[in-house]
């Protein structure tokens, strides 16, 4: 009788230490299973405000609706201007995410107020081409051509990327122009040839192709003493900060790559 007391005794110790390994053992994977939720990166929302240079109106507005399809719930939506104009109005206070300037020296006015996050990237480069009326009737074959005799011919501000790279390539030619305005912003210049208000424009690569037919392009050497790179940034006070680094990391991945080298930019 004692005998069997202690056997159930031990019996019943036997069933206690099992229950109280898979209670344990249970526990042990519900931490676990909460731990890897909550390490996993957040379900993606909400709005993403990127301030990004003019001549990236095209290759831009595509990866925002690409991002928008990968990402259920969120909206990309998007500033255009000169680059100057726009970290002025960061500086200024202007809320959003994301900021694509058209040089380094437009992206420091933003990063030297302190308000981006971590150090810029590279994205993209971007090289000068003149554009012309459509068949180039004023026969413009080189940068000197625009000096010619009754050429009304347009350029981005000084201020702007586009105006700076202008500059730096009338320098090494020994050119100087008077154009008939200064704009600014590398579209509204294009803009003033596809009015005919204006016979050449010194534009980007890529605001040629972007125009089609309504512009015809003409390359000149002297584009590759002032091409331009293209930084991005996170900002300070972005108010989606997770989902603009996930639009930031598309742009520098290779899908983005890919929309951006149709669109006529160099790679970084």
């Amino acid at each position: 009788m004692k005998t069997r007391s202690v056997r159930l005794a031990g019996g019943g110790a036997a069933v206690l230490l099992a229950l109280s390994a898979c209670s344990s053992s249970d526990s042990d994977s519900s931490s676990s299973s909460s731990s890897a939720s909550s390490s996993a990166s957040p379900e993606l929302s909400g709005t993403v405000t990127v301030f990004a240079a003019a001549s990236l109106k095209e290759s831009f507005t595509t990866l925002g609706e690409d991002f928008e399809k990968a990402h259920p719930g969120t909206k990309v939506t998007f500033s255009f201007g000169g680059s100057d104009t726009l970290a002025a109005s960061i500086t200024g206070g202007a809320p959003a995410d994301v900021f694509a300037s058209a040089s380094p020296k437009t992206m420091a006015i933003v990063t030297d107020a302190k308000d981006a996050q971590g150090t810029p990237a590279t994205f993209a480069r971007n090289q000068l081409e003149i554009a012309t009326l459509p068949g180039n009737p004023d026969k413009v074959a080189s940068l000197k051509d625009l000096a010619k005799s009754g050429l009304k011919v347009v350029l981005c501000d000084k201020e702007v990327p586009c105006g700076a790279a202008a500059q730096t390539a009338l320098d090494a030619s020994g050119l100087k122009l008077t154009p008939v305005s200064y704009e600014q912003d590398v579209k509204s210049a294009l803009t003033k040839v596809e009015l005919k208000e204006a016979d050449a424009a010194v534009v980007y690569k890529t605001d040629v192709n972007a125009a089609g037919d309504k512009v015809e392009g003409v390359d000149f050497p002297e584009s590759a003493e002032a091409v331009n790179d293209y930084p991005i940034a996170l900002l300070k006070d972005a108010p989606n900060a997770e989902a603009a680094k996930a639009f930031i990391a598309l742009v520098r991945s290779a899908e983005g790559q890919k929309v951006l080298t149709a669109a006529g930019f160099l790679k970084p």
